[in-house]
């Protein structure tokens, strides 16, 4: 039978199925792939309930076959990026399918049409909506558990996006970071020079409440400023800041949360630095596939709550004025003896640019191991290279 596509309505009921196809068809037997919180995926998908719909038009199709999805994709025109960037790009994401050409190439025929009708010339991903949603495909490290922020897919995927002429717009890397017995006596040195020289500091809460009032805002407008040069990057705008102040601060652990404050007359308690850990939510992912119910909240719950020796470091943001200066040190002397009392053993770094070395050179300090590759894709409608 040849392939059906279908646009998908953006109903609850109809995404929930989109969001389900991986988890139960193409990944049901993988140990390795960590499906994102299903309620948490479709919300990302509804215009109704997605800040980032304020500047973003999306489509979103299925690929069935004898009457079975074979593969689903997401057309996304982020018309901010393209307005500051000057470009004309659709992002593809949310993509997964079987190991078919033709059902592949039906797919990411379907977001051609749809961006060349906008007027739109180059397609690039997989990136969601913003940095916020899971972006990279998976193209080394296909033997290695996915953080809840990362994409996974089948090794084949990669050769289907060469065979269809797509070439490599920007690779992020993965790695994992072997927790110390003790704090690199260099990075304590380091440290306390940084915090001399710059009248900056630790500060901590030990009440969310305070948190997300003193420095809720704070954090993601400096994430926003750290943030700005890097590939793809999309600026969060107020609406958004506020809608991930509630989704994701309150849950947080405390203790992995290490932010650096100004101490000087006149920037009294500005934020110049932010790092955010979470305890490793992969294998309750995994033996959830998604869901909270009927026990899958129980499997978070022993994630943040049980012995747990993996921790993910899902952000480090520093004021730009502060970047290659040392500022870092504070954050891991901050947060090493946290992650010792947790038990934590490794930590996992979320995707990293290649070409961030600011980004890269923090983890000289400690004993490493890189794992995974994910790579953006880019191809001009028009058949021309990228340069």
């Amino acid at each position: 039978m040849s392939v059906e596509i279908r646009q998908i309505t953006p109903t609850k009921s109809a995404l929930t199925r989109f969001v389900e196809y991986p988890i139960d068809y193409l990944y049901a037997d993988n140990d390795h792939y960590v499906p994102a919180l299903v309620i948490d995926e479709v919300d990302t998908l509804r215009p109704d309930r997605n800040p980032a719909f304020d500047f973003c038009d999306s489509i979103y199709f299925m690929a069935y076959r004898d009457g079975q999805p074979v593969g689903r994709i997401a057309g996304i025109e982020n018309k901010a990026v393209n307005e500051r960037t000057g470009k004309r790009e659709v992002r593809f994401g949310f993509v997964d399918f079987i190991d078919d050409d033709e059902v592949v190439d039906a797919l990411f025929g379907a977001v051609e049409q749809w961006a060349r009708g906008r007027g739109l010339d180059t397609m690039v991903g997989p990136m969601g909506f913003t940095d916020m949603d899971r972006e990279g495909m998976l193209v080394e490290g296909f033997d290695y558990d996915a953080t809840q922020a990362e994409i996974y897919n089948h090794a084949y995927y990669p050769r289907h996006m060469e065979r269809m002429g797509f070439e490599k717009d920007a690779d992020w890397l993965g790695m994992l970071i072997y927790v110390p017995d003790e704090i690199p006596p260099k990075m304590v040195r380091v440290a306390d020079i940084v915090r001399r020289r710059y009248n900056v500091d630790n500060v901590h809460f030990t009440s969310r409440k305070k948190l997300v009032k003193q420095y809720g805002d704070a954090i993601f407008s400096l994430i926003n400023e750290a943030y700005d040069s890097l590939f793809g990057y999309s600026p969060l705008t107020k609406r958004q800041i506020d809608h991930y102040i509630d989704m994701y601060l309150p849950f947080l652990p405390l203790d992995d949360i290490s932010l650096i404050v100004r101490r000087d007359e006149g920037h009294d308690g500005e934020l110049v630095g932010v790092g955010i850990a979470i305890p490793s939510l992969s294998r309750a992912l995994i033996k959830s596939r998604g869901r909270l119910l009927p026990f899958g909240w129980w499997h978070l719950l022993r994630a943040f709550k049980g012995e747990n020796p993996v921790v993910d470091l899902m952000l480090v943001a520093i004021k730009p004025e502060y970047q290659s200066k040392g500022v870092n040190a504070l954050l891991f002397t901050d947060l090493i003896p946290s992650f010792q009392r947790h038990g934590y053993k490794v930590a996992e770094s979320n995707p990293e640019l290649e070409a961030n070395s600011k980004v890269l050179t923090q983890w000289d300090y400690f004993e490493t191991k890189p794992t995974k590759r994910r790579r953006a894709y880019i191809k001009r409608l028009d058949g021309q290279s990228k340069e």
